[in-house]
């Protein structure tokens, strides 16, 4: 028996950074406790396809699950579900649960993710006005939609773009109100997001960019949506998808170092030598960025928890990792790669304005350092490996389909 079966890991945070974590340290070796601790009532389940394929009843909820019970059991990892932390007391290794219970931890990993950020106005606590992160807040959107209901989605991000499409699916008519002057601005460039609001606009749904919403109307139910011009938007239900709120509080109270998420080092280490924070919640430095930030997807939060447990292991190995992400929006794959931050040049490979299949390639000084790809799924696996490689590519060639991207890839 290895000296590491008499330690009790614990990992507050039970979504799929937190699970990944749990099953690292299996994969490992790690013969001791495992506490996997989480405040929704449910096993981990994988978040992305809420907004879509759960959204629309295309998947069960069994179906997200990435650990069922019996995995759980036969990994020997103890799922606490339905709680919450309350404390972390670094000191004696301790914390405090919301029924009760104290657990004594030898390492913590902080998984905790993050929570929709509520809009700030009046009528956001009307009935029918939703959040959307989890299982119970679908089934809640769910409970009020029908082919008839008329929905009002504040956002134009990916939650917000990816609901839209499924309620256009299901038959409800779709309002979709973006404060800034175009949707996705935030992480594609001016032809990609004119590329998004023309599908959404020919499946039939309203939308509005450059306006803010100044009250969600109604009595005890809403009734619509007033917009900075005046007008209001008549609504039955309302989805707000306008970003997230790190959980940090807990990291926050026990002194730990905090900054838009609590911050940790390439390996995962936060201030604390025994407790590691990955995922949603964790500000890390980020050489594709070049600077600290905290990135809000799967791969980070598999690939950066993983990390997490091999530091909890003493097995340090930093993160560098290209970040990926993904969104479906009815027959079309967004597949982006890299960070778009900063780009001075964008070469197009296909023609977003006559065709649903075509990558955008963004430049800094000359470099390669992210792509966004609609239909051509070679692209993006391409692109993900030429980002990493810091590669200065020929515009030309990086325009014509004809040049197979694994040619800019070194012999």
């Amino acid at each position: 028996m290895s000296e590491s079966s008499d330690q009790h890991y614990v990992i507050v945070g039970a979504g799929q950074a937190g699970a990944e974590v749990a099953s690292e340290l299996r994969k490992r070796g790690f013969e001791g406790q495992i506490s996997l601790i989480g405040d929704e009532p449910v096993a981990p389940y994988r978040r992305p396809p809420l907004s879509k394929a759960y959204f629309s009843g295309d998947a069960e909820a069994d179906s997200l699950l990435v650990l069922k019970p019996p995995q759980l059991e036969k990994n020997g990892i103890d799922l606490l579900s339905g709680v919450t932390v309350d404390a972390i007391d670094r000191a004696t290794h301790t914390v405090t649960l919301s029924d009760g219970r104290s657990l004594q931890y030898d390492k913590l990993a902080l998984t905790t993710g993050g929570r929709a950020r509520p809009l700030p106005c009046p009528g956001n606590d009307l009935d029918g006005v939703f959040l959307l992160r989890s299982l119970a807040d679908v089934d809640a959107i769910r409970a009020h939609c029908n082919a008839e209901t008329r929905m009002a989605i504040v956002g134009g991000g990916f939650i917000g773009l990816e609901v839209a499409a499924s309620a256009r699916k299901a038959g409800m008519a779709v309002t979709v109100v973006e404060t800034l002057d175009r949707v996705l601005a935030r992480v594609t460039a001016p032809v990609v997001s004119a590329f998004f609001e023309r599908i959404h606009r020919e499946a039939g749904v309203d939308l509005r960019t450059g306006v803010r919403v100044e009250a969600i109307e109604g009595t005890t139910k809403v009734e619509g949506v007033r917009l900075g011009d005046g007008s209001v938007i008549p609504a039955d239900v309302v989805v707000v998808g306008i970003g997230l709120i790190p959980n940090v509080e807990l990291a926050e109270a026990a002194g730990l170092e905090v900054d838009n998420g609590i911050v940790v080092d390439a390996c995962a280490q936060t201030s604390d030598p025994d407790i590691v924070a990955a995922g949603d919640c964790a500000n890390h430095p980020n050489r594709f960025a070049g600077e600290r930030i905290r990135l809000e997807s799967v791969q980070n939060a598999m690939e950066q928890a993983r990390v997490a447990a091999g530091t909890m292991l003493g097995a340090e190995s930093p993160y560098d990792a290209v970040p990926w992400f993904w969104s479906d929006q009815y027959d079309c794959k967004l597949q982006m790669a890299g960070l778009s931050v900063g780009y001075d040049d964008i070469v197009l490979r296909g023609d977003p304005a006559a065709e649903k299949r075509f990558s955008a390639f963004y430049l800094r000084d000359g470099q390669l350092i992210a792509a966004d790809s609609v239909g051509r799924p070679q692209d993006f696996m391409f692109a993900k490996k030429l980002v990493t490689l810091n590669i200065a590519p020929d515009r030309a060639k990086l325009a014509d389909p004809e040049v197979p991207l694994k040619a800019f890839l070194p012999a």
